[in-house]
């Protein structure tokens, strides 16, 4: 019989800290929570200082029952859920299912699921932390009263399944204000002027800046034909050489955001993919002879400390692997966001000596590419800054005056190992220009003015929209990634091209919602319920009061609402097409996942389509059918003919109206992460990108 008892969420958990803590510890998981507000009903009691009626679990019956069997046998129960204000109410209801006392030292943290770490937490066991109980308790009945209030108004009032939450609403206006700033927005025509200009045999360009010395904005094809009628004779003159030393300094770890962030960017993941997989790497990965390791730290932070240990191993590693002139020698600390609670350590491999192609064997592709991402940015915040070498030349032509810029890097440092992506997906390349002196002449190849117009601001990808949450001090760590499945659920929003768009019952909804209860949609209070959140968790706050001060004016809302909210009828529109089973009209309906066809005919008949793009194209397996735009289960755009299962032609690039010059076959629309080129489906014939 084991002396000890350790409770922990997983069984992937587990069985780490098990291999660790030896025979005497048996180690159990409660598989998440066991204890919680009933689904049923609000679970609030409103009038008795909010306090909440928690019920176990439906199905944790037998998890309850084999912990408490299991505790009834030990000398000593340890909680070692995980270190957050989640794993301290799970902490806290288990240590009242079985009987702990609330002053018994039972509770272990620890950030990282390494041997050390788990014999260091379990020599300082703690008592339970009712400020973090309290704060998560506060944000639990908060989105209680916000959700089952409002939810109940919406399926009255527009209908069923409908359901309204603090955060998410919030996420849902972000989206939804950006495509009506896209939908108002009015391009401005721009110009800009290039030219190709040549030194002995090599070329470089340079943009038009301005005329007699002052910066000038050309906004008509008029500004153009003014400055290209200024311009004599063959060859610009060299006005200036600038030459810099600039220095690029490497990014922090990653906290939770950035995480999200990053691996959308470069790994094309999922918030709540890239989460899932963190998870695993952080409580534990088999990797052989060592057995079952925990590979990362906690993955639900806001903080980008490193420990001081973890900083000289990594600068101990990068000494040995790229030099001593690759460490950082004036490392700076680094800056918190306002919201940081700096609770916990950046997210970090829990040994940099845990290279990735040493332990790739043991990880899947993804885990491995998350992995990988971690560690390099782990080892790139602690090297030596990147130098680059910039110039800068002015180059003039009768007081016309174009500007040439070049860079060239110096010194790799941080850049060696990482580069951190962007939301545009360029990356930086190396241009350097020809050795210039000043008054000397080049010759002038070619000079080509072009034609622009200003671009609406872009939709929000899944890490545009994680990082402006943030930005704004909306949700925290743990939100992000089931705010934006939920919106996405309940089909308030949609993914086109990686990008949000509102559907139509996501905008009904949210003009409800502004109507009547217009704080829980103010992107400033809800960041401020997450302040007082904090204070909760701080102890300068007590969590009863918060939830009361919010409310006594939700309250009066909700009555309002509930005489006042008018009823909305979601007309079906129809599809300009017959039911090929009954012959009634098919008409658009809103679904979970957006839009579809479906017969006017229901229950009746109840045959359905999905909505299908004619793209103009010619299906080139049978020359009979048209190629339409479809979407696979997984949301993917790919294209194939209407005739099938007739004809089974399928793309996932899209075809375009024209075949290839040299093989006659198909061409395609190619994307890319430098963008869009057209090239054959069969042959290599590529066009040049546009």
């Amino acid at each position: 019989m084991s002396d000890y008892l350790v409770i922990v969420e997983s069984p992937a958990k587990a069985k780490t800290i098990g291999k660790y803590l030896g025979k005497k510890y048996a180690v159990k998981a409660s598989m998440g929570h066991v204890i919680d507000l009933p689904k049923s009903q609000m679970g609030v009691d409103v009038e008795d200082n909010f306090n909440p009626k928690y019920i176990t679990i439906r199905g944790k019956g037998p998890v309850l029952k084999e912990l408490k069997t299991a505790a009834k046998k030990a000398k000593k129960i340890y909680l070692a859920a995980d270190p957050d204000r989640e794993g301290e109410a799970i902490a806290w209801h288990l240590a009242h299912s079985l009987n702990i006392d609330d002053k018994s030292k039972c509770r272990v943290v620890f950030n990282e699921i390494t041997k050390q770490a788990i014999k260091d937490s379990f020599k300082t066991p703690r008592t339970i932390n009712m400020d973090l109980v309290d704060a998560q308790q506060a944000r639990r009945v908060l989105d209680r009263l916000v959700g089952y209030n409002i939810s109940p108004l919406l399926w009255k009032k527009v209908k069923k399944g409908l359901s309204a939450g603090r955060v998410q609403s919030v996420a849902v206006k972000m989206i939804i204000d950006r495509e009506k700033e896209i939908e108002a927005f009015e391009p401005e025509e721009y110009w800009s002027i290039q030219a190709e200009l040549n030194k002995n045999d090599e070329s470089f360009e340079a943009k038009f800046y301005g005329v007699d010395g002052k910066k000038t904005e050309l906004k008509t094809k008029e500004d153009v034909d003014l400055v290209l009628n200024k311009l004599s004779g063959d060859s610009f003159t060299v006005d200036k050489v600038t030459k810099r030393e600039r220095k690029r300094n490497p990014v922090v770890p990653f906290t939770t955001s950035s995480l999200q962030q990053e691996a959308a960017r470069k790994l094309n993941f999922r918030a709540k993919k890239t989460m899932m997989l963190a998870q695993q790497l952080y409580e534990g990965i088999d990797v052989g002879k060592e057995g079952t390791v925990g590979l990362i730290t906690y993955m639900r932070t806001d903080s980008t400390r490193v420990s001081e240990t973890a900083q000289n191993e990594t600068k101990d590693y990068i000494e040995a692997n790229y030099g001593k002139e690759y460490i950082n020698t004036e490392q700076k600390k680094s800056k918190q966001s306002a919201n940081s609670q700096d609770a916990h350590e950046a997210i970090r491999p829990t040994s940099v000596m845990k290279d990735p192609k040493n332990v790739k064997s043991y990880l899947s592709r993804d885990q491995y590419r998350l992995y990988k991402l971690i560690w390099d940015r782990l080892v790139a915040s602690l090297m030596a800054p990147a130098v680059m070498d910039t110039l800068s030349v002015d180059l003039s032509n009768n007081g016309v005056i174009f500007r040439a810029n070049g860079s060239k890097l110096k010194f790799p440092g941080f850049m060696k190992v990482y580069i951190e992506g962007t939301d545009d997906g360029k990356k930086e390349e190396d241009r350097w220009l020809p050795e210039l002196e000043q008054g000397e002449e080049v010759v002038v190849e070619t000079i080509d003015p072009n034609q622009h117009f200003t671009q609406p601001p872009p939709r929000y990808t899944e890490a545009r929209l994680v990082k402006t949450m943030e930005e704004l001090g909306i949700g925290r760590p743990s939100t992000y990634a089931p705010t934006l499945d939920t919106i996405q659920r309940r089909g308030y929003v949609a993914l086109e091209d990686k990008r949000f768009v509102p559907t139509e019952l996501g905008t009904i909804v949210l003009d409800l919602i502004i109507e009547f209860f217009p704080e829980i949609l103010n992107v400033e209070f809800t960041a401020k319920m997450e302040t007082d959140l904090d204070s909760i968790e701080d102890g300068k706050e007590n969590w009863v009061q918060v939830i009361d001060h919010f409310y006594k004016d939700f309250e009066k809302r909700l009555k309002t609402a509930e005489e006042e909210m008018r009823e909305v009828e979601i007309k079906d529109e129809p599809a300009g097409e017959d039911c090929e089973n009954c012959g009634h009209e098919m008409v658009f309906k809103m679904g979970r996942y957006g839009k579809f066809m479906a017969c006017s005919n229901f229950p009746e008949c109840r045959n359905t389509k999905p909505i299908v793009k004619d793209i103009g194209v010619k299906c080139p397996t049978c020359n009979e059918g048209n190629i339409v735009e479809r979407k696979s289960k997984k949301k993917r755009i790919f294209y194939g003919c209407d005739r099938y299962p007739e004809c089974e032609f399928i793309s996932w690039d899209k075809p375009i109206n024209r075949t290839c010059p040299k093989c006659s076959k198909m061409l395609v629309e190619k994307k890319t992460k430098k963008g869009i080129h057209v090239q054959c489906s069969e042959c290599d014939y590529k066009e040049e990108q546009n």
